[in-house]
């Protein structure tokens, strides 16, 4: 259950929803997860009210096409699906944005199971145990 937020400068409406589509598939192709498993903030930036930053960092010629990627999820996908997805946004982001391979920014961040709750107030990935679960034979009477 990934949580994506995606921010690009001077994107409009429907790059911003070109850029979802293309990292959401890019989730399903390499990682699988559900068509139906969709989080995500898209939000665009006009460079006068908000903007980005970026710099040239290990040689990467970056520019005002810049967008930034950041997807939240569950620890444990080896790096080899990681990479696979790095390329896949970024193949995709160009396809569907005309973003330039160079210009996606990813970054990932892991975190367990409960780390997440998707509403409710309940911890769904990880429920507290029941009465039942909760008591031990070393708890017994």
């Amino acid at each position: 259950m990934p949580f994506v937020r995606i921010d690009a400068l001077g994107a409009d409406p429907a790059r911003l929803d070109a850029l979802g589509r293309a990292v959401h598939q890019a989730l399903q192709e390499t990682i699988g997860i559900p068509p139906d498993d969709l989080f995500q903030v898209l939000a665009g930036h006009d460079g006068v009210t908000g903007t980005l930053r970026y710099g040239g960092y290990l040689g990467v010629r970056r520019d005002e096409g810049i967008v930034y990627v950041s997807i939240t999820l569950r620890a444990g996908r080896p790096a080899g699906r990681k990479r696979a997805l790095y390329r896949r946004i970024a193949e995709l982001a160009h396809a569907y944005a005309g973003t330039e391979p160079r210009n996606v920014f990813v970054v990932l961040t892991e975190n367990a199971p409960v780390d997440w709750s998707l509403g409710h107030g309940l911890a769904q990935y990880d429920p507290e145990p029941g009465p039942a679960a909760a008591r031990t034979p070393e708890a017994s009477p």
